[in-house]
């Protein structure tokens, strides 16, 4: 049997057919145009996935089920989005008005969570009973596999790792605490942090590969000026190291797992990044001689993995 994935997204609607290995037959995607209703985002849905069926010369039997992954909080047990800032939905039963249409069981999951599912699916974490897999963006999303399973806490709102303290009293957090460890550690905090450092060092090679602006740092920058010796840049990359490494340290603390796999942006820097994470982590853990330790890689299913890992929502 098969089963489509849909990353239900702000931008952009993308779905695919997924086989029971988790490799995708075929996708599509169209935009969302989110400042539309609910009901109008959720027909050009469905009418995005009658498309990809026929367009296999598949029928609705074929399907086992359909998973829908979207930012935001979810009843996964009654299907229905409470809260998703990006699209303005507010407790709309997504399921429903998908399942009434097509008649297939439709499973709903937020996605960091998919991104977790895929990586255990099909990627880094692929053979693991237990992982952590970090995705590091605007915030830091995170998913947690325990015995092959999402875990998801009694209220299905487990598994927000980016919001573990690791600064009492610290930095600002979006979700209005203070010291969380996305306000140091997501891609936004490099962000920040490099345009900091950048106006504290006039000299800094970091204006040259900005040409002047600001505005056109991003989260490769440090590390593209630590790579061209940059010592600005190379302070930047190492303090970002030092503080996301101390939450990956509590990951492997907390859970134990086989592998914590690192996904978004920053992930890209492969050994530049995960190196000095390994080395920095391993004395940071509690590990202990002969039980082994966590490996620390690289998501590899990039963007595919939205769909993918809503894909399997039903199987996990």
């Amino acid at each position: 049997m098969l089963h489509v994935g849909v990353d239900l997204g702000g931008t952009n609607i993308a779905a695919g057919i997924v086989d029971k290995e988790g490799r995708i037959l075929l996708k599509r995607s169209v935009p969302t145009f989110r400042e539309r209703n609910p009901e109008e985002i959720i027909q050009d849905m469905c009418m995005l996935i009658e498309s990809l069926i026929e367009e296999k010369n598949l029928t609705l039997r074929d399907i086992k089920s359909i998973g829908i992954g979207s930012p935001g909080l979810h009843d996964r047990q009654n299907g229905i989005t409470i809260y998703n800032s990006n699209l303005g939905f507010n407790n709309v039963p997504v399921r429903d008005m998908v399942q009434n249409r097509l008649n297939i069981p439709v499973y709903l999951e937020n996605d960091a969570n998919c991104a977790a599912i895929a990586e255990s699916v099909s990627g880094a974490a692929k053979g693991e009973e237990h992982a952590v897999i970090i995705t590091i963006g605007t915030g830091i999303g995170g998913g947690v596999i325990i015995n092959k399973k999402l875990y998801t806490g009694f209220n299905g709102a487990g598994g927000e790792l980016g919001h573990v303290v690791i600064a009492l009293d610290g930095e600002p957090c979006s979700c209005g605490r203070k010291g969380c460890w996305e306000a140091y550690s997501s891609a936004t905090a490099l962000i920040r942090q490099t345009k900091k450092a950048a106006e504290e060092n006039t000299n800094s090679k970091i204006w040259e590969i900005i040409g002047g602006n600001p505005d056109k740092i991003d989260a490769k920058t440090a590390f593209e000026a630590a790579r061209l010796g940059d010592e600005t840049g190379r302070s930047v990359v190492e303090n970002y190291i030092e503080i996301l490494s101390e939450g990956l340290a509590n990951m492997a603390n907390i859970f134990q797992p086989g592998v914590i796999v690192i996904g978004g942006g920053v992930s890209k820097e492969g050994e530049n990044l995960l190196a000095p994470l390994r080395e920095k982590v391993r004395k940071k853990a509690c590990f202990f001689e002969g039980i082994g330790e966590p490996r620390i890689e690289a998501a590899q299913m990039g963007n595919d993995a939205g769909i993918v890992g809503a894909a399997f929502i039903a199987e996990l």
